[in-house]
């Protein structure tokens, strides 16, 4: 799959900055990036093609399954039982073999009843 080169939503942006400055380690607000000594240049990166701290994506973007996806080409769906984020693989539309199981169910018991209210007329 081939990554799409965007510039990030005002949204994006501002979930950047708050995972950078609650989750990240090496975020001081008086110093900024204390490794670097100078202020995060996460809150700098405008597109889904820049380069990220490493810090920031090994450890505080699998925080945020929505924007993690922005960033990394692994497609995600959202399961249709639960509303998780999952892997996309094939045409899988669940999560798990247990929402896949519940959707089974409640579909199975819709159709019996319509079939049932058919019956009726």
């Amino acid at each position: 799959m081939t990554k799409t080169y965007r510039e990030l939503t005002r949204k994006e942006k501002r979930q950047i900055k708050k995972l950078a400055v609650s989750k990240c380690a090496n975020y001081d607000k008086e110093y900024g990036c204390l490794p670097l000594d100078c202020e995060c240049y996460m809150f700098g990166v405008c597109y889904s093609c820049s380069r990220l701290c490493s810090y920031f994506r090994k450890a505080v973007l699998p925080e945020d399954k929505e924007l993690q996806a922005v960033f990394e080409p692994i497609p995600l769906a959202v399961c249709k039982e639960c509303g998780k984020h999952f892997q996309k693989n094939g045409k899988r539309a669940y999560c798990s073999d247990k929402c896949a199981a519940e959707a089974r169910r409640k579909q199975t018991s819709a159709r019996v009843r319509k079939h049932r209210e058919k019956k009726r007329q």
